[in-house]
């Protein structure tokens, strides 16, 4: 980049000209700052809930670290791809409230990836209770 594209970027995003140990610091705020976001949310504040009794149940129904992974990685990434699906409602929410095919098609795939994240969650879970209970 030129130093003229620099200025400009700085202008733009003050993020961007951050270093090290601050930019670290300000990149944690931020994401704490979408965490409350996302609380806003029903769903989330409904997966969030449901992970502070699967994530503990998790390391006693998991009998190795890759169970536990399993087990737990499923959990936080429904709470992940719940929290990209709500920036992508938010993002067309944002461009106007008006209906339009490709506003609706968005916000279908964003549901889709949350559907098929609880999906696999629910395989993994239902794998590693039988698993626990039945084998």
């Amino acid at each position: 980049m030129s130093s003229r594209e620099d200025a400009v970027a700085d202008l733009v995003n003050p993020q961007k000209g951050r270093t090290g140990f601050n930019r670290m610091w300000h990149a944690a705020g931020y994401s704490i700052a979408g965490l409350r976001a996302g609380w806003k949310e029903a769903a989330f504040r409904l997966e969030a809930t449901l992970s502070f009794v699967l994530l503990p149940l998790a390391f006693w129904v998991g009998r190795s670290w890759v169970e536990v992974a399993l087990l737990a990685g499923s959990v936080l990434l429904v709470m992940m791809v719940e929290l990209l699906n709500t920036g992508i409602e938010t993002a067309i929410d944002r461009i106007g409230p008006e209906w339009h095919a490709l506003s609706k098609r968005a916000k279908d795939m964003g549901s889709a990836a949350v559907f098929l994240s609880l999906v696999l969650a629910g395989g993994i879970w239902g794998a590693g209770l039988w698993h626990f209970f039945f084998a």
